[in-house]
């Protein structure tokens, strides 16, 4: 009997490379990549010599009486992908101890050294002039990845790091059976994780992450071999795919034929091992037939594959082509993959708010509160190369928050200030000027439009009723001391063209204000943060009656900070950004739980649905992509420090929202979600550093 296959990933060492960022933004995202068809695509018309498809236990394989020629891979990556997965379909027997066998290999190209040279005859053999010792021909073709079989144990050549950790494979699994088995090999963060015909995974960790900046543009990938007739791989293999960047067991697994699951087979594979060409007079079997259907990466629509339908398990849809491009006959909805850095914004100070929106004829903006008096806000515009630039700057005093509003066509900026600016004799319990912006089109500029007296306003909230336009300012104190004041709604007039107060409601430590509307009632609800002794105070919700809000609900809070509505199928929510919890002279406590409330139609109240543990929290952002649903927190302050994890949470229907990704942050103040160039994205403001950070969401 054989014995369990261990796997064994040796790491080599790798000297430190120094890369700039600007060079890590030369390696673009790139789809996975079908290397098994480096091999049988160079040539369509037949196989390469040395390249036998094997029928074997109902279905096709490849096998290897030779070494192949090598193949450029990631012609467009500098550098090499910090994630990623290699998926592998084979099948094999034992072989003798002392054999080693390559599935693939990557390598990097052949060095040239004082008094020596190489070259390859016909066969692939390296023939070497001189006396070079095997030690220096392998210091001048360096494996940067590859595969590799030995004594019935799996190894995994990575560079980094030398060591050597052994496992068992998979508990009850003998991969040198002479069985079809389907491989996982999926680096991530610095852990090994293998999966085994999606069963479950066995995960190595190390003491340092694999290393990922180093250039490896020239290095060349072998198949089934190291380039060389030693190391030849025995075996048969069906699949064997590059996945930069993505876990891919989740695309390939559950299924129901495990050690078979397919994410990429080429075409060539596919057909049915006992299908034939034509029956008498021309007409194609059955089995020849269902071969139409391709399962794995997107092949060139031509005329030649007219009428040919594709499976694609990445996007997990049907196409057909029609001979010039491949159109969906079914297509599942896209899922959130994995959240990645896109930008990071260099600020001109520290930032509490940001505002995401469209202008006409212009594109996607961001208008960013700056808490600096000298350099004021600015105002963003995004583009699809460079993201975020630099648009326009406008002259703010601890701008705490804009809010981004249309009245028709016109376009409007509003934003809250708590400064002085130059008024040196300014009253310390004097009013704030807030500032209405309108966009200009003939100069595509925002200029001023109109000031309003606020005091220490940290939020707007724009919202219509009935064909009116209302403002709503959150103001959170006078002075350092007096916290329950009014907050005022204002409202356009437009015989006059400008806001006037309509309505002042009693707030206490005001900090954010959020309107929405359920069936035919209009609600506003404050999230109220202090009252000058404790945090512990009521928030309330308003609804409108009569030309005016009134108390409909109050709810508990502790430094309430946001309020975010959002809809899931019928179901109304509300969730509240808890700050801290603080009386008196005490400590304050930073960890505590932020609430979801859910509308309850029968009792018309909002009752407590989730508890999340947040820390010092001051905003939520809602979203959805595709069918699935999203609340990211901004986490600010945990009692010690500013740097930490800001969390992304995934609807899961009766368990409520469940933590998805952990997001670095530092002083986290906002989060806005937006949609650009067909991609999805984060960003998010630092009121502690002056930078913010763009994150993409990648979707599968």
């Amino acid at each position: 009997m054989s014995s369990l296959i261990f796997v064994q990933l040796l790491l080599l060492s790798l000297r430190a490379t120094h890369m700039t960022s600007d060079l890590r933004a030369q390696c673009p995202d790139v789809a996975p990549l079908d290397l098994l068809s480096l091999v049988l695509e160079k040539d369509t018309s037949r196989l390469l010599p040395g390249v036998h498809v094997r029928p074997s236990g109902g279905v096709k394989g490849v096998q290897f009486s030779r070494p192949q020629a090598s193949s450029h891979l990631l012609l467009n990556c500098q550098l090499f992908p910090k994630d990623f997965s290699i998926v592998v379909t084979l099948k094999f027997a034992r072989f003798a101890h002392e054999k080693s066998e390559y599935i693939f290999s990557l390598v990097e190209p052949k060095r040239a050294e004082q008094g020596s040279e190489e070259k390859e005859d016909e066969k692939g053999n390296i023939l070497q002039k001189n006396t070079d010792t095997d030690v220096t021909r392998e210091e001048r073709r360096r494996l940067v990845l590859g595969l590799r079989l030995s004594r019935n144990r799996l190894y995994l050549h990575f560079k980094g790091q030398r060591g050597v950790i052994e496992q068992s494979a998979s508990r009850g699994t003998r991969l040198a059976d002479n069985r079809w088995h389907t491989l996982v090999v999926t680096i991530c963060d610095g852990q090994v994780r293998l999966t085994v015909d999606c069963g479950l995974p066995r995960e190595f960790h190390f003491s340092k992450p694999f290393p990922s900046d180093f250039n490896f543009q020239g290095s060349r990938v072998h198949i089934g071999s190291r380039g060389r007739w030693k190391g030849l791989f025995s075996g048969l293999l069906r699949q064997l795919v590059l996945v930069p960047g993505s876990d891919a067991t989740r695309q390939i697994c559950p299924s129901s034929h495990p050690q078979l699951a397919a994410l990429s087979v080429p075409v060539m594979l596919l057909s049915d091992v006992n299908a034939t060409r034509r029956e008498p007079g021309g007409h194609m079997t059955p089995t020849e037939t269902e071969a139409r259907v391709s399962v794995g990466l997107q092949q060139p629509c031509s005329e030649l594959l007219q009428g040919q339908m594709w499976f694609s398990s990445l996007e997990k849809g049907l196409y057909v082509c029609d001979g010039t491009s491949w159109i969906v006959v079914l297509e599942a909805p896209k899922r959130l993959d994995y959240v990645v850095e896109n930008q990071v914004l260099a600020t001109s100070s520290e930032t509490h708010d940001i505002e995401v929106f469209q202008v006409p004829g212009v594109g996607l903006m961001a208008a960013m509160a700056h808490r600096s008096t000298a350099f004021g806000s600015a105002v963003y515009q995004w583009t699809q190369q460079k993201g975020f630039q630099l648009y326009q700057n406008i002259s703010t005093y601890g701008a705490l928050a804009w809010r981004h509003f249309n009245m028709g066509k016109k376009i409007f900026l509003v934003v809250s200030n708590s400064g002085a600016g130059n008024d040196i004799n300014r009253e310390p319990d004097s009013p704030d000027v807030s500032v209405i912006y309108k966009w200009n089109r003939r100069k595509k500029l925002f200029v001023q439009f109109q000031t309003l007296q606020t005091n220490c306003a940290r939020d707007w909230e724009a919202f219509k009723i009935h064909r009116q336009t209302y403002l709503a300012v959150a103001n959170h104190r006078i002075g350092d001391n007096n916290h329950t004041i009014d907050s005022v709604v204002y409202k356009w007039n437009r015989p006059t063209k400008s806001f006037e107060v309509h309505q002042k409601l009693r707030t206490s430590g005001a900090y954010d204000w959020e309107f929405f509307i359920v069936g035919p009632y209009h609600f506003l609800v404050v999230a109220n943060a202090f009252d000058g002794v404790t945090t512990s105070v009521d928030s309330v919700i308003y609804v409108w009656v009569d030309g005016h809000f009134q108390v409909f609900q109050t709810i508990k809070t502790f430094c309430a900070t946001d309020w975010e509505m959002f809809q899931i199928g019928r179901r109304v929510f509300l969730v509240v950004a808890n700050g801290n919890r603080l009386h008196g002279n005490g400590p304050s406590e930073y960890a505590i739980n932020s609430t979801v409330y859910e509308l309850d139609v029968n009792e018309r109240l909002f009752v407590r649905f989730q508890d999340i543990v947040t820390y010092s929290a001051v905003d939520w952002e809602f979203f959805s992509l595709g069918e699935e649903y999203f609340l990211v927190v901004a986490n600010s302050f945990n009692g010690e420090s500013y740097s930490l994890n800001s969390v992304l949470y995934r609807w899961q229907g009766y368990e409520g929202f469940v933590p998805a990704h952990w997001l670095p942050t530092i002083g986290c103040s906002d989060w806005e979600f937006f949609t650009a160039d067909g991609e999805s994205y984060l960003i998010y403001s630092s009121a502690k550093a002056p930078l913010s950070k763009v994150f993409r969401l990648k979707m599968y």
